[in-house]
């Protein structure tokens, strides 16, 4: 019976990866398509070397570096190294993390997850940036920023102790990307003729057919993003994980319908595609703590903002391409702090926790993505010329086309 449950914890597991894998093919597909079709090519290539990057990282240092072997309960440390590489016994069953399943299977969840925190990066400042200039902020972000703040909850840090919670990443992941993303935005300056003579500009994306496809990829990932952190195949909390993520998800895009339309009058099917993403974002933080009733509401809130979010960054002239800063940072936010809202963890003092682990969090990933994006500005540089921009990235870092029309 026991072996029995181990591997049917881990084949759970397994298949949990593969859906956190598939959602890359999501980003790639929402950030292709929510961009110009001059600068495909250039999206699809960070996207397709972003989760390689992060996997060989994690394998590196990453995956030590998150969990170093902090005391659970006891411990108030800030950062820790378990060493070099991985590594476990010749059985592969070795896992002082989570013995419910193997080493090999935690290390590669993990590693999924860790990749996708700089892909959140790679759409807010799609169109401008110089490649070299991304691939170095994401080995760096990647192989050490996302994991040591990683170890402050999930492995067993300071913020663990002190009871911040984050079930599978609202903040860990989601809002980590975001301030990276913030600075990049900031450094970085807004694309050729988004803001002109106190107007927004908008600059529509190229296909929409290739955003809705990514944005589905990616709720079918969520199943294994969110489901695959209870840790286990436990039957009742997986199955509520699942049900609480897909609830939020339909309120949030059902939400940002409706505040788009009062808003312009105008059925904007690219700010449903953020409300469903900004549903998931908003409830991953509590998803195991939320019933049906709560998730909704969750959904229905992060769908609302998400939209006013947008209008907010405009008016700031803060230039996200895809609206990843709404999404990820700013629904990161709320969802975490939604635990201390809605659901079984609901307290005033819970409340208070969540908004240290958010500040903590949002102070040291800003910080650490500010000064390496800063370091690359006057140094190799990070913005492509006006004249690269203006022709399109794929002409001039790539030498090819997305498209031939012949």
């Amino acid at each position: 019976m026991e072996q029995t449950l181990f591997t049917t914890n881990n084949l759970w597991m397994m298949l949990s990866t593969g859906l956190v894998f598939i959602m890359h093919l999501g980003f790639a597909t929402l950030e292709s398509g929510l961009t110009r079709s001059k600068n495909t090519v250039n999206v699809l290539y960070k996207n397709t070397l972003t989760p390689a990057i992060g996997l060989l990282m994690y394998a590196l240092c990453g995956f030590n570096l998150m969990y170093p072997g902090f005391e659970a309960g006891a411990s108030m440390d800030f950062f820790g190294f378990a060493g070099w590489g991985i590594g476990t016994d010749a059985a592969g069953v070795t896992s002082a993390y989570n013995p419910g399943y193997t080493y090999w299977t935690d290390f590669l969840f993990q590693g999924m997850f860790a990749a996708t925190c700089a892909t959140i990066v790679s759409g807010a400042v799609a169109e401008r940036i110089k490649l070299e200039a991304y691939l170095i902020f994401s080995i760096l972000f990647v192989g050490f920023c996302y994991p040591v703040l990683g170890s402050w909850k999930w492995g067993y840090g300071w913020l663990n102790t002190m009871g911040f919670y984050d079930f599978a990443g609202s903040t860990l992941v989601h809002s980590v990307g975001g301030w990276g993303a913030l600075a990049g935005v900031m450094l970085l300056g807004a694309r050729v003729g988004k803001y002109e003579n106190g107007k927004v500009n908008a600059i529509p994306g190229h296909s929409l057919t290739s955003s809705v496809i990514g944005t589905f990829l990616l709720w079918l990932g969520w199943f294994g993003f969110n489901g695959g952190s209870v840790l286990s195949a436990d039957p009742a909390l997986t199955s509520l994980v699942l049900v609480t993520t897909s609830l939020a998800a339909a309120a949030g895009g059902v939400a940002a319908a409706l505040t788009i339309f009062f808003v312009t009058k105008k059925h904007d099917l690219s700010m449903v595609l953020n409300g469903i993403l900004a549903g998931l974002v908003g409830i991953t933080a509590g998803a195991d703590q939320m019933g049906p009733g709560d998730a909704i509401i969750i959904g229905l809130i992060s769908g609302t903002i998400v939209v006013f979010s947008v209008f907010m960054f405009d008016k700031l002239k803060l230039d996200d391409p895809v609206g990843a800063l709404s999404v990820h940072l700013v629904c990161g936010v709320f969802g975490t702090l939604a635990v201390g809202l809605f659901g079984a963890k609901a307290s005033g003092a819970q409340f208070i926790t969540q908004l240290t682990g958010v500040a903590a969090y949002g102070a040291a990933a800003f910080i650490f993505a500010f000064v390496i994006f800063l370091g690359l500005k006057y140094t190799t540089g990070i913005r492509v010329s006006k004249d690269e921009e203006v022709e399109g990235l794929d002409s001039f870092e790539h030498g090819m086309n997305a498209y031939e029309i012949k």
